[in-house]
């Protein structure tokens, strides 16, 4: 008989989630971590960038104080003492996942996995060998190099180095303009750091709808933020102090000089040292092939998170973590909708979305109408003076169903659920519309914006 009903290989917020949900299922559960509980997205990623965000946002309303009535003289800013802060949060939330596994009584194992077997798990460093009758595959992912750019660690770093780096680089470049791109552009720009973003693309968060790109682009100039899109880092120069990099596009080459580079350009899977061509998992790219239910090629073994390439973000593996053990459990939990999955970026202004683009609707052949609103014209966005950005609502023509909706403002990445949760309810542009929203609060632009794809806006 198996030690265990379900074995989790990794404790990142799809394998910890997944492994608290087994246990609240009844199955007996065990979760093998190397590292960290939390993972890269806890210990390395969202939760303290999201940190060290927050003190970039205060840093900027200090900046502003002349026009909220209030001046200082000698303001010193300690970016060490930001860091210092953001462990700190990373500790309590680490802390807070090992009570969560405890009090759900899913065993801890410390060690690396490998499959012995499609049953067996191999822990080093130590030779113990536990069995279970479902292994789950949340082995996360890495960043990935660019050739002849490769990391050091030191000049040449990752968003994980980043985050331990205590003094602000004086010039940076960061090669990738997504959304960790984008958030650490505003986090040393808060700090009084010369940013370049280098992004081969035809725009900052390209994943984004045009507009909102667009916008984020206005702002982030009048920052003071410089990017160079639709450019390629072509060859690069790494002396004592400074790398040089030459970048190349369209209209002709250029050579940046920067303290260091921060690389953010995607991750690749975790998938080596798992002996799965032992047990024979297949592969798609470099990622774990897995069907709607999280399950692979190989029956009782299933992938969840960045190893399975799907959707590179931790919400998306904490859903795919649940969806995968209640499937095991044997309920029949509906599959998930990617296009769907909420995404979310926290520079400033914030940029949230789910769903499609309106070019994408169209290109798929939907009859679109488009509303918009712009917080210029929201009065609480007036009265907390941040006005940059809108709402962008994509619905169908006819019946006005809810494509897609994208915004960039403040606090959009609070204000998305809303219109997730009208979506998942079949919701219209009209039963958005007929909401009525507390006076004055941001997301009455939520409804403003539908009822303007109606034709029917008040403020504007």
């Amino acid at each position: 008989m198996p030690d265990y009903d379900v074995a989790i290989i990794g404790a990142g917020p799809g394998g910890y989630v997944a492994a608290i949900r087994a246990a609240q299922l009844g199955l007996k559960t065990a979760v093998v971590e190397r590292d960290e509980l939390g993972g890269i997205c806890l210990n390395w990623g969202c939760i303290p960038s999201k940190a060290l965000l927050r003190n970039a946002e205060v840093i900027r309303l200090l900046h502003r104080g002349e026009e909220f009535g209030f001046s200082f003289d000698n303001l010193e800013i300690d970016f060490g003492k930001a860091v210092d802060r953001s462990r700190k949060v990373v500790s309590t939330l680490t802390r807070g996942v090992a009570s969560l596994l405890k009090k759900n009584k899913v065993e801890h194992i410390k060690g690396e996995a490998r499959f012995r077997d499609i049953r067996t798990l191999e822990i080093s460093p130590d030779g113990q060998a536990i069995t279970a009758s479902n292994i789950i595959i949340a082995a996360g992912a890495r960043q990935r190099s660019i050739p002849g750019l490769e990391v050091d660690g030191q000049r040449v770093v990752t968003s994980r180095e980043a985050l331990e780096l205590r003094q602000v680089p004086r010039r940076i470049v960061i090669v990738g303009g997504g959304a960790t791109g984008a958030e650490f552009a505003y986090l040393y720009n808060s700090y009084g750091s010369e940013v370049t973003i280098v992004e081969m693309l035809p725009h900052l968060l390209p994943n984004e709808d045009e507009d909102i790109s667009r916008l984020l682009e206005r702002s982030f100039s009048r920052q003071g933020i410089k990017f160079l899109t639709g450019a390629r880092v072509k060859a690069a120069n790494k002396a004592a102090d400074v790398v040089r990099l030459e970048v190349e596009q369209k209209t002709g080459s250029t050579t940046l000089e920067a303290e260091h580079v921060l690389v953010a350009v995607g991750v690749q899977p975790n998938t080596d040292g798992l002996g799965l061509e032992k047990i024979g998992v297949a592969l798609e790219r470099g990622n774990v092939k897995v069907d709607e239910s999280m399950a692979t090629n190989v029956p009782g073994v299933y992938a969840i998170g960045d190893v399975t390439g799907i959707l590179l973000l931790a919400h998306v593996a904490q859903a795919q973590g649940v969806l995968a053990v209640e499937r095991i459990a044997g309920l029949d939990s509906p599959a998930l909708n990617y296009e769907l999955m909420p995404k979310a970026t926290y520079c400033h202004p914030q940029v949230t979305s789910f769903g499609l683009t309106e070019k994408q609707a169209v290109e798929r052949g939907h009859q679109v109408k488009v509303g918009k609103f712009p917080f210029q014209a929201n009065g609480k966005a007036q009265a907390i003076a941040e006005v940059e950005g809108m709402v962008k609502v994509v619905a169908g023509k006819e019946h006005g169903e809810l494509l897609g909706v994208h915004m960039i403002g403040p606090d959009v990445t609070e204000m998305l659920g809303e219109m997730s949760l009208a979506r998942l309810l079949g919701g219209t542009t009209r039963e958005v519309g007929w909401l009525v929203h507390s006076h004055p609060t941001l997301s009455e632009a939520l409804k403003e914006a539908a009822l303007n794809a109606d034709g029917q806006a008040i403020h504007i």
